[in-house]
């Protein structure tokens, strides 16, 4: 049994300062990795939103799909 690598996300979905300054507010710093991790977080977020969202027949993101 194989497993699948999951697909790199194409786009970035976030801006690198934002975060820097939400660890900066908590009293944090952020790992150059946590980066990409947010990163696919996001893409699958958006991936498992836009399937509902096409099984339901729509072709709109609405709040409720995520």
């Amino acid at each position: 049994m194989s497993k699948k690598k999951a697909k790199a996300p194409t786009y970035t979905f976030f801006v690198k300062k934002a975060i820097q300054d939400f660890a900066k507010d908590n009293g944090m710093m952020v790992g150059s990795d946590a980066y990409d991790a947010v990163n696919v977080a996001v893409h699958m977020a958006l991936s498992s939103a836009a399937d509902r969202c096409k099984k339901n027949g729509r072709k709109t993101l609405k709040a409720y799909d995520f």
